[in-house]
């Protein structure tokens, strides 16, 4: 029995609520707008539900990648054959947390939204967030930052499902924050199922004003009229990625309908049509150019998928 025919019917029985469909376009769930069909792809509504259905996936062979906004994502255009499961349409509780000048997030919330629940109850130390383009999941997951400001400053407990091992409640400290990683980097197979920010009492105005400042230096630095995965590549020790691609003459550089933005080096957009095969040979030129030129290896940051 292939995994999908079991994952049908499992969900049939045990969770008939759930919302699952066939062929889904990967495209329409990437911010590269790049993908072929996920043959499965699941919407949980609540973490219980989420942490089940994962438990059955992995036993029966369907691969679940969870994914938020897919702001950090390059899938194949074949598709993929695997459970996708999609945090961003049901797991976006977002309220006050129990504790004072805390924040509660499910990890399907956007960090726009999430940063501007925390201005409107008069919370500092999220404004960074607030043009980052992902949702609270894979922003933990990865230690999401912009601008000085990053989530090892402000997650002070995350829930996290490990397979085999059910949930369990990580602190700060054991999350073990560094540059675009944590533990859970380190253990892929773990889900982010929800948050807990601690931040400070401030004016709603001036974190407006901030919040407004920096999404003004965004637009203004990089090609956010073009899809795009946010930055290609991990910034190297003493080095700043763009810098180095510009420096090495690769602005413009385009391969298909891929290209290296011509407003910020760091970027990779889809000009139109860009393929799977566009992007990964555009970032290999990149990183073969660069390490000649410059003895520095490039790191992708976006999370290329396998089918």
């Amino acid at each position: 029995m292939s995994w999908e025919t079991s994952l049908d019917s499992w969900v049939r029985e045990h969770l008939p609520d759930l919302r699952v469909i066939c062929g889904e376009p990967m495209s329409r769930h990437t911010s590269f707008r790049i993908g072929g069909p996920a043959k499965r792809m699941a919407f949980p509504d609540r973490g219980e539900q989420a942490a089940r259905l994962l438990e059955f996936a992995r036993d029966c062979g369907a691969r679940p990648l969870v994914i938020g906004n897919g702001t950090n994502l390059l899938v194949p255009d074949e598709g993929l054959d695997r459970l996708v499961i999609d945090t961003s349409a049901g797991l976006n509780r977002l309220e006050s947390g129990g504790e004072p000048d805390t924040v509660f997030a499910e990890s399907g919330v956007p960090l726009a939204r999430l940063a501007e629940f925390a201005c409107r109850q008069g919370l500092t130390g999220l404004e960074f967030a607030h043009g980052i383009p992902g949702t609270v999941g894979g922003a933990v997951c990865m230690n999401a930052g912009a601008y000085g400001g990053e989530m090892k400053q402000v997650v002070t407990r995350a829930s996290v499902l490990f397979p085999g091992e059910g949930v369990r409640e990580l602190t700060g400290e054991e999350l073990d924050f560094g540059y675009r990683h944590s533990l859970l980097t380190d253990h892929p197979e773990a889900v982010v199922l929800s948050a807990l920010f601690r931040l400070r009492p401030g004016d709603p105005a001036a974190i407006r004003e901030a919040m407004r400042d920096l999404m003004a230096r965004r637009k203004a630095s990089q090609p956010l009229d073009l899809p795009s995965a946010g930055s290609t590549f991990k910034r190297p020790a003493g080095y700043y990625a763009g810098t180095l691609i510009d420096q090495c003459g690769l602005k413009g550089l385009a391969v298909g309908g891929a290209q290296v933005s011509e407003k910020h080096a760091g970027f990779v957009v889809n000009r139109g049509g860009a393929t799977f095969a566009d992007v990964t040979e555009l970032i290999r030129q990149v990183q073969e150019r660069v390490f000649a030129e410059a003895g520095v290896r490039l790191e992708p940051e976006v999370k290329i998928i396998s089918a």
